[in-house]
């Protein structure tokens, strides 16, 4: 049985920079992609960033791109998404997920329905 465990998160001021982390457990490092997305009241869970099987490629969208950086701790088998320079609307729950594909239709997997096993959600909160 897979589980996942996501951390981090919480109150930042607009400009700064926070980091939330999961990880996930019953699954073998490096068989999986893992993606993040957030989710605000209302509205649909957004894509925002994906990491290979092996760490080897990444993909963002444009609203977080140069500003977000998802990687992996190869050491504590942990995934990570690094957020620089955020901004109230970043303000979110934010999930971690993983499938097992990091392509889908030869582009990067980023619907919902790609990944299998998700995190509970953390919420972020940035402030003005």
């Amino acid at each position: 049985q897979v589980q996942v465990a996501e951390s981090g998160g919480g109150l930042v001021q607009a400009g700064g920079s926070l980091r939330v982390s999961c990880v996930f457990s019953g699954i073998t490092w490096g068989d999986y992609a893992v993606a993040w997305f957030r989710q605000t009241p209302g509205m649909e869970r957004e894509f925002l960033a994906a990491i290979s099987f092996l760490g080897d490629d990444t993909h963002y969208v444009d609203s977080v791109k140069d500003r977000f950086t998802i990687a992996r701790d190869n050491v504590q088998h942990k995934h990570i998404l690094r957020m620089n320079r955020v901004k109230p609307e970043d303000t979110a729950v934010y999930y971690c997920a993983a499938g097992p594909y990091y392509y889908c239709s030869g582009v990067v997997c980023s619907a919902t329905t790609d990944y299998a096993y998700w995190g509970q959600g953390t919420q972020v909160t940035v402030s003005s």
